[in-house]
């Protein structure tokens, strides 16, 4: 992995990402590639596949789809049998727990690929392929990977549903325009969020559960790059697993707006000075509060709002 180039990838997030808007606006993807007898649907990928693929199951699930999402590692894979799609998430096509699980699915479902690789094993040994149209991520770190597997998978929701796509691209679109925005303004805010963020006992992440994705994953990216300790935690879930330690450390909070349950979290916080960023809306006894154009919208949070700990990350990494 290469910091170099990490940081060149988030810099070129808006202008891949309104490529992808284009290509959606076209059509949907998946209608070349999903068998019109699909009753049930298997997620399967590990680290930010996995995450991207957690939410976007949970949300097919909430319009009655019948989706589950599933580590490629797990021994208990579903065995749906005759009318189950299987669409298998690398970016870098060889991920070696989901090209094993591939071995380990019945006979009857079909495979299709999600990858920024078409040309790798994954691409080979599956049915279809669908591509994440991120282009190649020269620093090693699945970023616009990422982003474009949560609005493909997001694609795939409208193509069960019978939806049309114009109202995702026009979607995708504000979310490279909310990149752009954070991308052009980082010297302004980034300073001191990661001065806010990056405590000695390490970061934490909070979002709200149809969100959950962008905590997982910005707590990965400073695992990843910089090598830093970091957690993402779902901001209900938090008061129950994470509240513990503001008693004990002095714990660094970057809180992704638009949960219910924020002040609950903030009863806890502010009692016990722990530091809080708000991201993407006015979070409860936050110290800053970073906002950016379309976060009242909350796909183009789902779309965006990584970014920010992608930054913290990358200007870390840098440092060292």
């Amino acid at each position: 992995m290469k910091p170099d180039g990490f940081a060149a990838d988030l810099r070129l997030k808006p202008e891949v990402l309104d490529r992808l808007a284009t290509v959606l606006a076209a059509g949907n993807p998946w209608a070349r590639v999903v068998p019109p007898d699909v009753q049930r649907v298997v997620l399967l990928g590990m680290g930010s596949s996995a995450y991207a693929a957690g939410v976007a199951a949970a949300r097919m699930r909430a319009t009655g789809l019948t989706v589950t999402s599933e580590l490629a590692s797990s021994a208990l894979l579903p065995h749906w049998g005759a009318g189950t799609l299987v669409v298998a998430t690398s970016a870098s096509g060889g991920s070696v727990e989901t090209l094993d699980a591939l071995d380990r699915l019945p006979a009857a479902a079909h495979v299709i690929a999600l990858t920024n690789t078409p040309a790798s094993a994954i691409g080979e040994r599956c049915r279809d392929v669908v591509e994440l149209a991120a282009d190649p991520e020269v620093g090693g770190v699945a970023c616009r990977s990422y982003q474009h597997t949560l609005a493909l998978l997001m694609a795939l929701e409208c193509h069960l549903l019978g939806a049309g796509l114009a109202p995702l691209a026009t979607t995708v679109t504000a979310a490279a325009g909310a990149s752009a925005h954070l991308l052009e303004t980082e010297e302004d805010w980034l300073p001191e969020v990661s001065e806010l963020l990056l405590g000695p006992a390490g970061t934490h992440f909070a979002a709200p559960a149809h969100r959950f994705c962008s905590a997982q994953q910005a707590a990965l990216m400073l695992r990843e790059g910089p090598r830093l300790p970091a957690v993402g935690c779902e901001t209900g879930d938090w008061s129950h697993v994470d509240v513990y330690l503001t008693k004990t450390t002095d714990y660094r909070l970057g809180v992704f707006a638009g949960s219910p349950w924020e002040d609950q979290m903030a009863e806890w916080t502010t009692a016990r000075g722990s530091t809080v960023v708000g991201i993407g809306g006015d979070v409860p006894g936050a110290r800053y509060r970073l906002r950016y154009p379309g976060d009242d919208e909350d796909d183009v949070r789902l779309l965006t709002e990584v970014l920010v700990a992608e930054l913290i990350a990358s200007a870390a990494w840098g440092d060292i």
